[in-house]
């Protein structure tokens, strides 16, 4: 039986390390305000891996943690790790370190692999495949997902259907773009913050184009966008009042409106501006969407284009709450919470980056699960899911040769 050429020297979770820079993390932390004070151990790096550890094996508590690395603690050297952390040491270093320490790691991983995500996106299927739109490379989302807590910590948002009781919770507001198909820009608040929050504290780059849905109408900030020179497409309300300056309406060879070009004036005190509405009647579902942005120049198709492809966002909420342990916290600290958000939000990344370097089609849920399998095993995990059934076949094949015929014979 040939050797196993899928065997590495580290196992897969050192792999995933690699990725980051102890030097640069090390600096952060140090740079960080209060991140290593009174610490005798577990400096950042550490504490990194150690969440990391847990969030990528779905551990739902810190004994669970502490008794993986237990189990784990000859192989720990690999990690960087000299000392078995105990769990009344990680609950009080997730209380006490800033939770601005792992936001500027994750800073830092995205100004490091950007660039890299964004030319290894895979191609979308059907005609964009053949030619990208001109607006794709700068194309953002914006919306927020809110997770709920198990306790009245953060500022929730109504209360419980069945008992009356209110919880807390955290919202996480999101920019995205496009073509790196991760978040690009982070906040952490309580979920009764409105999400129209953020909006006001992000400035794209000129010629951008932003996609958000209607919980983001604001005449003020749609104007600054406009004079910063960043188109956005957005879902109108339907309670907006406007004055219609110019309309276009088309017409099937049928005779049925397929849809309503408008050029549409929104006044509130001194505030003017001005949009353009569109409206698209969809036969099949029997309604009309009505889309408002104000960029005057693109075509219908580009404009209802621009809005579906806002659904990116809603597909990385889901693959965040799916795939990693946002249902279960480590501490009851508002720290706590935001630190494992934001451990979540690397781990994502740390994945994202290693399923574009395997060059075989393969979902991220199934690289997040061999991940969490395999993190321990000593396996070169990029060429084990480029053909993980190499070994297998070539051990069949082994199998499957009849035993060589004994030229001697008996006397």
């Amino acid at each position: 039986m040939g050797k196993v050429t899928n065997f590495s020297g580290q196992p897969v979770y050192n792999q995933l390390l690699n990725l980051l820079d102890k030097q640069k993390i090390c600096e952060i932390s140090h740079k960080t305000l209060k991140s290593e004070s009174y610490v005798k151990k577990l400096d950042g790096y550490t504490h990194l891996v150690i969440m990391l550890y847990g969030v990528l094996k779905h551990f739902d508590s810190l004994r669970e943690l502490e008794i993986g690395m237990q189990a784990e603690a000859h192989k720990l050297h690999h990690l960087g790790i000299d000392y078995m952390v105990r769990r009344s040491t990680l609950a009080e270093a997730n209380k006490r370190r800033p939770q601005e320490f792992f936001a500027n790691i994750y800073s830092h991983l995205l100004s490091k692999y950007g660039q890299f995500l964004a030319d290894s996106r895979p191609k979308r299927k059907g005609k964009d495949e053949i030619k990208a739109k001109d607006w794709e490379r700068l194309l953002y989302m914006m919306d927020s997902t809110t997770i709920s807590l198990f306790d009245n910590i953060l500022k929730g948002v109504g209360r419980h259907p069945k008992s009356g009781k209110k919880k807390g919770g955290m919202k996480v507001h999101t920019v995205m773009k496009y073509i790196v198909g991760v978040p690009m820009v982070v906040q952490l608040t309580s979920a009764a913050k409105h999400d129209h929050y953020l909006l006001k504290e992000v400035h794209l780059p000129k010629d951008s184009t932003l996609a958000m849905d209607r919980a983001y109408i604001d005449y003020a900030q749609f104007q600054r966008l406009t004079d910063e020179g960043v188109c956005y497409v957005t879902k109108m309300k339907k309670n907006l009042k406007y004055k219609v300056l110019e309309s276009v309406t088309y017409v099937n060879p049928n005779g049925l409106v397929e849809y309503q070009d408008q050029k549409v004036l929104f006044e509130k005190g001194d505030l003017k501006h001005e949009s353009r509405r569109i409206e698209i009647w969809y036969r099949d579902k029997k309604q009309s969407v009505v889309l408002l942005t104000n960029n005057f120049e693109l075509t219908l198709e580009d404009v209802e284009e621009i809005y579906k492809r806002r659904w990116a966002i809603e597909s990385l909420y889901k693959q965040l709450k799916q795939n990693f342990p946002l249902h279960f916290f480590y501490g009851d600290s508002i720290n706590a919470i935001q630190v494992q958000t934001w451990v979540v939000l690397i781990a994502n990344l740390l994945c994202t980056i290693i399923s574009r370097k395997i060059k075989r089609q393969c979902a991220f849920s199934q690289i997040v699960t061999m991940i969490r399998l395999m993190l321990m095993y000593y396996v070169d995990f990029t060429g084990f899911m480029e053909d993980p059934e190499r070994v297998w076949n070539e051990i069949s094949s082994t199998c499957d040769n009849p035993p060589p015929e004994n030229e001697e014979k008996q006397e």
